[in-house]
């Protein structure tokens, strides 16, 4: 059996035509391959502003209404390094919320889909003082915050100034030695502070001598030497101005021996304080008990009530003692106690008009309560 061979002929044009076209189709492989290439570079390259943008700009399609717009930027500290985790909160005057972000570990910050209209920016962070930023946000845009720099909370120091006791007791009694009742007779053996401070000796005898140096205390004296006079009372004293110069003399004497021993000395010796402390704001009760008190009863320069030693004991050494500014004949150990019996009696009465009507009366009386140191 032979073997028969056949020759296949091939025409040219179509041999052109198909090289053309594998030609033709690498080139648009090769094309489209560029343009996926060039795309994906692009995306690479797109900067966050651009980012935030392109995001408002897809958040306003979808809103339908004005293009919402963003705030964008940094915050360094005073060395230029960038303040990590520092917190930026966002008011808004027609929002009653604020929205608070941390700055990155690049120190941005970024709040996106927000409306136009004005802003305010407040950053804060541990140690460094607190920066605000205020400014206006318009349509579809990206506000650049410019930098925002904060400064290192200055190291304070707290420096105390108080006053000693002794000191806060000096400016009250300067203020106790201004009240007077009517504006004239001195009033200043009464305390308007419940919780005044305590008196030193040196204090307790300054407010003995300012009581019985004083010009109007010495009127009274002479008036009462002149009723004295009038009725002949202690007549070995005699009459006449004689008679009246001892009668005064007496007086005052009586005055001084009872001030300094009894408000002075004893009140120093016992510590406690010879003043009278106005009650006013309890029940009538309550301070018809607390006035009568004073007749018995002394704070202590510790601040605690007790029984008023230096008073009661200052009342008979006072009746004893004035006893001799008197004739013979007017001495006896009964008016000794009888005086001294008045004396304490005399407190309780004092103690009553102090809490129930001079104050009303009475100068400075309500500038002692207010301007406490």
């Amino acid at each position: 059996m032979s073997v028969r061979s056949y020759k296949r002929e091939v025409d040219p044009m179509g041999r052109v035509m198909a090289l053309a076209g594998s030609v033709l189709s690498c080139t648009l492989l090769l094309t489209v391959a560029h343009g996926l290439q060039l795309s994906s570079l692009h995306q690479q390259s797109v900067t966050p502003t651009q980012q935030i943008s392109q995001a408002s700009a897809v958040s306003s399609g979808q809103t339908g209404s004005q293009p919402s717009g963003s705030i964008f930027g940094t915050v360094l500290d005073q060395g230029g390094a960038v303040a990590v985790r520092a917190q930026v909160r966002l008011t808004r005057p027609d929002q009653p919320h604020a929205q608070q972000v941390s700055s990155g570990d690049n120190g941005q910050f970024v709040f996106g889909n927000l409306a136009p209209g004005s802003f305010q920016l407040t950053v804060t962070a541990p140690g460094f003082e607190t920066k605000i930023f205020s400014g206006v946000l318009q349509s579809g845009k990206t506000f650049l915050v410019p930098e925002m720099v904060l400064k290192v909370t200055p190291a304070a120091t707290t420096v105390q100034v108080g006053l000693t006791a002794e000191e806060v007791a000096q400016i009250q009694l300067k203020q106790q030695e201004k009240q007077r009742v009517l504006g004239i007779v001195p009033n200043s053996y009464v305390s308007y502070v419940p919780d005044a401070a305590p008196l030193t000796a040196k204090q307790k005898f300054q407010l003995a001598w300012r009581s019985v140096s004083d010009p109007v205390t010495m009127l009274g004296v002479g008036a009462l030497a002149g009723i004295q006079q009038a009725t002949s009372d202690y007549g070995g004293l005699g009459q006449e101005a004689g008679g009246y110069g001892k009668r005064f003399s007496s007086a005052y004497a009586t005055l001084v021996t009872r001030s300094f021993i009894s408000d002075a000395v004893l009140a120093s010796l016992f510590k406690q304080d010879p003043r009278y402390f106005y009650q006013g704001t309890a029940a009538t009760g309550s301070r018809l008990e607390h006035a009568l008190s004073h007749a018995i009863m002394r704070k202590g320069d510790n601040g605690r009530w007790q029984p008023n030693y230096s008073g009661i004991i200052g009342s008979f050494a006072n009746a004893g003692l004035s006893s001799l500014y008197y004739p013979e004949s007017d001495r006896s150990g009964g008016l000794v106690v009888q005086n001294a019996l008045v004396g304490i009696a005399g407190r309780a009465v004092g103690g009553i008009f102090q809490e129930f009507v001079l104050r009303k009366f009475t100068s400075h009386a309500n500038s002692q309560a207010a301007n406490q140191p």
